[in-house]
């Protein structure tokens, strides 16, 4: 009878995923689908501890059950209050290397308590129903999966805290090395199912972190969002693997949910960024490093809070265009009440979005709708696109790569082709700056220089203030 209810909890669960994916599509539904995700997540730990009991597990077990759950709460809400908005895409980061190494110590547990046994009763009766080669398939996939993720998103955990360089590691023949680990898991795979042995498993897991660790570091810093994006979709695979294991159809549906959106969603956003997402997903395939950035593009010039508080008073149309900068100044409140200031003076206001803006996909998003501006003029970059030639006065706080004319008019440049917000079709542009130096994909940005554009140096929070106090 539990079994039963235990699986009718299940379907529930993996219902309000579901509903929280699509809650969490929209502004207006997403406290909602979080909340459907925190309960569908209650439900299935309930469900899962209700079977473990079922099936007479040991004192010590369910206290180690216990115990890791009270822990994992616990380290959980701690990090949960204490991480800053900036530090949020390492963090993910971080907790996509959680499930990729739950996958793997799943997949050894799997080898050591059947493969491991081949007199066992559980490893005879499994050989004897024709699924011994199926669990040694979903031993060593499962394994490679999770070991891949693991070491992956360290390297992206590494790059996005700038504890390691975001420039792309170039080795010689990058993509025969990909390429070849590939082949080298297929074959040792088919190995493993004939005969599975611990060596083999251990070569696998070692490849693969090796492998992981390669693919992530080959790619550049301008493609960490999808890199963010493509982990997550790797943590679902990896966690579907270890449900195939386990026997747990939750675990399955709930990975799949993962896998499959987190890849659409880096789909999404190759698009955006005119990059292949095979080449991304392949560690970089076919990128080669640019040329050195050395080009003389002439002087910049530079504005006070007082030049900018006289542009805006004076135009009739302002489109702010926020990036990383903005979120690591925390400078969304001050930049919500010059919003609001502006528009109680009959200023038309909006707010142009690139798909990548920041180092996490709707990053920007959330940081404005935490500053309670309102969703009707926060527009994507292809609905604002057009209206840069009709613009007055453009503000790019804390966004460099994305409003970089490059990737529009120098083939050579490393972010040729990326579609990027137009500002510099606006009458004026004024882009907020704590210096000169290159984004973060190490491009340097020739906007920074065109006629119609100032600079406004230091903390963006800072200038925002002084300008609303100019005002």
């Amino acid at each position: 009878m539990l079994e039963q209810i235990a699986t009718a909890a299940y379907v529930v669960a993996a219902l309000l995923f579901v509903l929280a994916l699509a809650g969490l599509s929209k502004h207006e539904t997403s406290r909602a689908g979080i909340s459907f995700g925190i309960v569908g997540m209650a439900i299935a730990l309930i469900a899962t501890i209700a079977l473990a009991i079922n099936h007479e597990i040991e004192p010590v077990g369910l206290a180690l059950l216990a115990v890791a759950m009270l822990v994992g709460a616990a380290i959980g809400l701690w990090r949960a209050r204490i991480v800053e908005m900036t530090g949020m895409p390492e963090l993910i980061a971080l907790l996509h290397s959680f499930v990729g190494l739950a996958a793997v110590l799943v997949g050894w547990n799997g080898y050591l308590h059947i493969e491991a046994h081949p007199e066992g009763a559980d490893t005879l009766a499994m050989a004897a129903e024709g699924m011994l080669g199926i669990h040694s398939a979903e031993v060593v996939i499962g394994v490679f999966i999770g070991a891949v993720t693991f070491t992956g998103s360290i390297v992206a955990n590494l790059k996005l805290s700038a504890r390691m360089k975001s420039a792309p590691m170039m080795l010689p023949g990058k993509n025969i090395i990909n390429v070849g680990t590939l082949v080298v898991f297929a074959a040792l795979t088919a190995w493993f199912v004939i005969d599975p042995q611990l060596w083999l498993l251990a070569v696998v897991t070692v490849l693969a972190l090796l492998l992981g660790w390669h693919l992530v570091a080959s790619i550049g810093g301008g493609d960490m969002p999808v890199v963010v994006s493509m982990l997550n979709s790797y943590s679902g695979w990896a966690a579907a693997a270890a449900g195939f294991l386990l026997g747990n159809d939750l675990l399955i549906i709930t990975g799949a949910l993962v896998g499959s959106s987190g890849a659409y969603l880096s789909y999404i956003m190759c698009k955006a960024m005119n990059r292949s997402f095979i080449s991304v997903i392949a560690g970089g395939f076919g990128i080669e490093a640019g040329p050195s950035d050395d080009q003389d593009y002439g002087e910049h010039r530079e504005i006070t809070a007082e030049g900018v508080a006289e542009l805006l008073t004076g135009a009739d149309t302002v489109v702010i265009t926020p990036g990383y900068g903005m979120a690591v100044a925390q400078a969304q409140y001050g930049v919500a009440d010059l919003t609001r200031k502006l528009r109680e003076r009959g200023v038309n206001v909006r707010f142009g979005i690139h798909p990548v803006a920041g180092r996490l996909p709707g990053h920007m998003n959330v940081l404005l709708a935490e500053a309670k501006v309102p969703y009707d003029i926060v527009l994507e970059m292809d609905e604002i696109n057009d209206d840069f030639d009709n613009t007055a006065v453009v503000l790019v706080i804390g966004a460099n790569d994305t409003v970089n004319p490059a990737a529009s008019e120098d083939p050579s440049s490393p972010i040729a082709g990326m579609p990027v917000l137009t500002v510099w079709n606006a009458d004026n542009v004024v882009v907020f700056k704590r210096s000169m130096a290159s984004g973060y994909a190490g491009v340097q940005n020739p906007l920074f220089f065109r006629e119609n554009t100032q600079m406004l140096f230091g903390d963006a929070r800072d200038r925002v203030n002084d300008i609303l106090a100019a005002m």
